[in-house]
Parts: structure tokens; C-alpha cells; sequence
């Protein structure tokens, strides 16, 4: 990204800036202190509070003292993710970003546009001192994408304004106005290791390159889940041969659609060969099935050299068909909103460890009682399986405020630029507004931002058009803030 040249060049300029800084999530030392020296080099008010969040505070314009107070609010994590044949530490190593016709990506990796925007705009407005603006708190709060920790951790008295702009959305042209709340759900199946028999032919199942996506933004896309498929390929398999169990693991983040997924087993040797025979007829089933959402999937079964050990046969059973039967993808559409998704739930992580086997599921929904009502439906299933379940605290969803004074002002101001009235809607995806609105009960908020694709994925890109209007919408609306009553 070196030698690009975009528009408009202040955020480009920044956002170039920040892919040279460390910043996954759980590790954001490094952009914490970018963002502490950036607003006291310019003598700005600035402050970081225990759990790591940023405010830079910005005076208003001359003559726009009596604006009401606008806070700004990005946060600073990314989703680290790479192609499995790709050398990449995200802990060390800028993020290599490229033009590709009209969007902006990243060679192999995630781009980190989320929400790598929302900070370079939020720096962009801190740096322009020819913006007209009342008084302006930009905050930058820390991993969002994990357990919401910022937002969580943050005190009532960190943010000061009356209006909150949220930079984490991900479609021109839509302005957010409510999402949902969710929760995690874990599940545990402890084992001991026992011999395998003699005369086994041991394998290694390998799923790559599914699609994958946010778990938020594109569960009602139908896209393959790498666990599920994975899940159902061991499902048959057990079903026939005397299959056993060594390892199984699949999906890196709670809030992605798992793209990748793979087990080592083994069955009787003389079993081999109609075992290859079987696993070709299934995934040429699932080739079919997902031939418009997941066409560049891999599937592949290899022999895995000599196995001594495998997880006990009666937990692994248990653990297979429950992974079969639990449930994954869109639980419930809205009634009131046509085509918007209600309820979901995502079967994102499964790990091995020595002892014990994990999965990670997260979960969705617009109201307390549906959220609780699809966690316990997952939990249920692991439970009869023998495993033990905790289902976390999760976040608040955000309620639409149907009198927002800057909804409206949002609106008019899109329409009076770009002459198209932008469409108003709530999200499936978390965004932190609703733990902000405990904190902060009397803020009136939106969420808007360019248009991404891919979020959560090496396929991350950045639609290069929509920045600059993204741009123009949100210092239109600084420009035309109400004054304090």
C-alpha cells in the first residue's frame, strides 16, 4: 500500500498508517500508544482508562461551541485471519494491502477495514482543522471482536456528549439503528486416550478454502459451515466402519463462520479402501449442495501415518452425533421486519487439548427470550452428550430509537448529497451501542460506514468508492449538528 495514492487522502493516509500497526484482538498495546501519541502530539485532550480505551477530545469550530457534543466511536481490534498457506505474524508484520480493480484487500490475510475505517475517519476529523464541528469526543475502544472488553469495562463518565456515531458498519447507503445481542456458549467433553487396535489405517480429513464470513452479517446466506460438513462426513463414516476418534478441530473465531475444519481417525485397515470410496460419494454430495456459495471449498483424505492412541470410543460417539445434531444457522425470522433474521446461532470453534475436547458456539437475537431460548437448545444437545456447558454474560442488543434527532438529521443529509434516500434498518451483527446505552442511557445514536465484503476472512475487501462518500455524509452531519436545548 506503499505507494497508493486514494481519495480521499486523509483517511487513506491514516488507514495506511494504522495496517502498519500490531493490532489483534486481546493484543492492542501497540495502537493504544499510536493513539495516545497521535492526540498529545497535537495537544489534545486525551485519555485511557483501565481497560485499555481512548478518547481524544477535539474543541468545537469557532462560533459552534453551543453544538450539542458528538462522540465518535471505532474500535481498534481486528480479526486476525490468513490462508492456511500463507506466512504471516500478525503480531509483527504490516498488513500488506493492495488495489484490485474498485476494492482495496490484502494479500492472504484479513484487511482489517474493520474497523480499521472507523479509526482512520475518526483521526482524519482529529487532524482537519478546517471542519466545521461542535465539541467532538473521538473514542476508540478495545477488543470488539472478542468479548466486547471495551465497551464492557468502560466507566459512565469515560464518553462525554449527547450524540453517538458509531464507524462500525459495513454497506453504504445503510444507516444502523439497532442490532442485536448475543451470547457464548461452551461446551466441554473430557476423555482419557486409549489404544488403538492393531491393524488400523490411520487418515486425516482436511476442509479448506470454504467461504465462511461474519456470523452476524451472513448466516442467512446458506454458506457451508467446515465444522458441520467435517461433522457429517465422521457422522456417516462412523455410522459404517469402526471409526476412532484421535483429533478434531475446525474454526478460529466466535463471530466467523467456520472456513476451515479438519479430524485424524482411523478404521479397520481392511476397511481402506471403500472408506476412500465413501468419502468421495459424500463430498461430491456436498460439492452439489454448496456449488453457488462454496465452490472453491477443498476436501481432502489422506493417510496420516502410524496413530498408537485414540479419544475414548464412547465420548468420541457422543461427541460426533451431538456436533451432528446440534443446531446451527438461522433459528428464527423476524415478524416484524421482512427478510431480517431474529435468531442464529453459529457453531464457530472446536479444539482437542490433551484431555479435553471444546466448542465455542455463539449466539443472536433481538430479544432476552429468544437469545436464552437458542442457548439452551444448543446447550441442551451437548448436555445429553455428556458434556458440561457455560453460557456467558453475553452483551445487550440495542434498541431502535424511533424519535432519533440524528437518524433524521443522518437522513436528510444523505439525501440532500447524494439525492437517494439511504435505507434505515437494525443489524443481526453485535455492535457495542447497546452496552454503550446502559452506560450512557440518554445518547441518541446511529451507525454507519463504507461498504466491505468478506469481513472476518482473507477475502476482506474494501469497496474504494464509498469511502469518500462515507466521508462527505459524515462531515456533513459534524457540520449539522442541533444546538444544546
Amino acid at each position: 500500500m506503499e505507494n497508493l495514492t486514494l481519495k480521499p487522502e486523509a483517511i487513506f493516509r491514516f488507514f495506511k498508517e494504522i495496517c502498519k500497526v500490531p493490532r489483534p484482538s486481546g493484543h492492542v498495546e501497540k495502537i493504544i500508544e499510536y493513539l495516545k501519541n497521535f492526540g498529545e502530539s497535537r495537544g489534545l485532550r486525551t485519555k485511557v482508562d483501565k481497560v485499555g480505551n481512548v478518547v481524544i477530545f477535539k474543541s468545537a469550530s469557532k462560533g459552534k461551541e453551543n453544538l450539542k457534543g458528538v462522540i465518535l466511536q471505532s474500535h481498534m481490534d481486528m480479526v486476525c485471519d490468513k490462508l492456511q498457506d500463507v506466512e504471516h505474524d500478525f503480531f509483527t508484520q504490516p498488513i500488506d494491502a493492495y488495489v484490485d480493480g474498485e476494492w482495496l484487500t490484502a494479500r492472504g490475510t484479513t484487511l482489517g477495514a474493520d474497523d480499521g475505517m472507523g479509526i482512520a475517519a475518526e483521526l482524519a476529523v482529529l487532524d482537519d482543522d478546517t471542519l466545521v464541528h461542535g465539541p467532538i469526543a473521538c473514542v476508540f475502544t478495545v477488543d470488539e471482536e472478542t468479548h466486547l472488553t471495551g465497551a464492557k469495562g468502560m466507566d459512565n463518565e469515560f464518553m462525554e456528549g449527547d450524540i453517538l456515531i458509531n464507524l462500525d458498519s459495513e454497506e453504504e447507503g445503510l444507516i444502523y439503528i439497532g442490532c442485536a445481542g448475543g451470547n457464548e456458549t461452551e461446551a466441554i467433553f473430557n476423555y482419557h486416550r486409549e489404544a488403538l487396535p492393531a491393524d488400523y489405517f490411520t487418515f486425516k480429513i482436511e476442509l479448506k478454502k470454504f467461504t465462511g464470513g461474519h456470523s452476524g452479517d451472513e448466516i442467512n446466506k446458506k454458506r457451508a459451515n467446515a465444522i458441520k460438513v467435517l461433522t457429517h462426513l465422521l457422522y456417516e463414516l462412523q455410522s459404517k466402519y469402526d471409526l476412532r476418534l484421535i483429533e478434531i478441530k475446525g474454526g478460529s473465531k466466535h463471530n466467523a463462520i467456520p472456513r476451515e475444519a479438519s479430524a485424524i481417525a482411523a478404521v479397520p485397515m481392511a476397511d481402506k479402501e471403500t472408506l476412500r470410496v465413501d468419502f468421495n460419494i459424500m463430498v461430491a454430495d456436498f460439492e452439489n449442495e454448496y456449488k453457488v456459495t462454496d465452490n472453491d471449498a477443498i476436501y481432502s483424505l489422506e493417510s496420516f501415518g502410524e496413530k498408537s492412541e485414540a479419544i475414548e470410543k464412547s465420548v468420541a460417539d457422543k461427541l460426533i452425533k451431538s456436533l451432528q445434531g446440534v443446531f446451527n444457522g438461522v433459528f428464527a425470522m423476524s415478524q416484524e421486519i421482512d427478510g431480517f433474521v431474529h435468531t442464529s446461532s453459529n457453531l464457530a470453534i472446536v479444539t482437542t487439548e490433551a484431555d479435553k475436547i471444546s466448542v465455542i458456539s455463539s449466539q443472536r437475537s433481538d430479544t432476552e427470550f429468544s437469545l436464552k431460548e437458542v442457548s439452551t437448545t444448543v446447550s441442551s444437545v451437548f448436555n445429553l452428550a455428556g458434556a458440561s456447558t457455560v453460557t456467558d454474560d453475553g452483551y445487550p442488543g440495542w434498541e431502535p430509537n424511533p424519535n432519533s434527532e440524528i437518524l433524521d438529521l443522518a437522513v436528510d443529509s444523505y439525501k440532500r448529497l447524494f439525492g437517494n434516500t439511504p435505507e434505515v434498518k437494525a443489524i443481526h451483527a453485535g455492535l457495542e451501542c447497546g452496552l454503550f446505552l446502559k452506560k450512557y442511557p440518554h445518547l441518541d445514536m446511529v451507525s454507519f460506514g463504507p461498504t466491505l465484503k468478506g469481513v472476518h476472512t482473507p477475502d476482506e475487501a474494501l469497496e474504494i468508492a464509498t469511502v469518500d462518500k462515507f466521508w462527505c455524509h459524515l462531515t456533513d452531519i459534524l457540520a449539522n449538528i442541533p444546538l444544546k436545548k
